[in-house]
């Protein structure tokens, strides 16, 4: 099968290195003329959110998820070797060192690539995260506007 320009990623995790991962592959395919849709569920959803608290009516156990979650791009540990999060601060500082751009800063390129971010609503609802709460600039669906993406493409990523 021809490879159709197109591509997609699922953010599952939220932990830094994997999220690193996708936001690069998505860079480096909308740099090169792909059109790239990044669906974001579960944990992978905690890398939208506004760094700020956001003020929204929560029930209980929305507000304990809301609470117990990190905020944002620039919040995230390793998944291997986070060491109380000494191994996430080592990882930033050799990133600093070696010029690569930061989660945040990967984030925003994708964005102003035109990369396209969808929020998976149902694990929104699940995990008691509200629109408002989220940053600009994303598309907020369910899996079924995925999945009609995914059968376009040519790659299918799961991270």
């Amino acid at each position: 099968m021809a490879d159709s320009g197109k591509k997609t990623i699922i953010m599952f995790s939220g932990e830094l290195d994997k999220a690193m991962a996708g936001f690069i592959i998505a860079n480096g395919a909308a740099a090169m003329g792909d059109e790239v849709t990044m669906f974001f569920t579960f944990w992978g959803l905690n890398l939208l959110r506004k760094d700020e608290k956001v003020p929204v009516k929560k029930g209980f156990l929305e507000g304990m998820f809301g609470w117990m979650m990190p905020r944002g791009a620039g919040k995230p540990g390793l998944s291997k070797m986070n060491f109380g999060g000494m191994g996430k601060m080592m990882m930033k500082k050799i990133m600093k060192d070696k010029n690569v751009n930061s989660l945040p800063e990967l984030l925003a390129s994708a964005q102003a690539m035109g990369v396209k971010m969808i929020a998976c609503t149902m694990s929104m609802d699940v995990m008691g995260i509200r629109k408002e709460e989220m940053i600009d600039g994303l598309e907020f669906a369910g899996v079924a506007t995925y999945l009609g993406e995914a059968d376009q493409a040519g790659v299918n990523l799961f991270i």
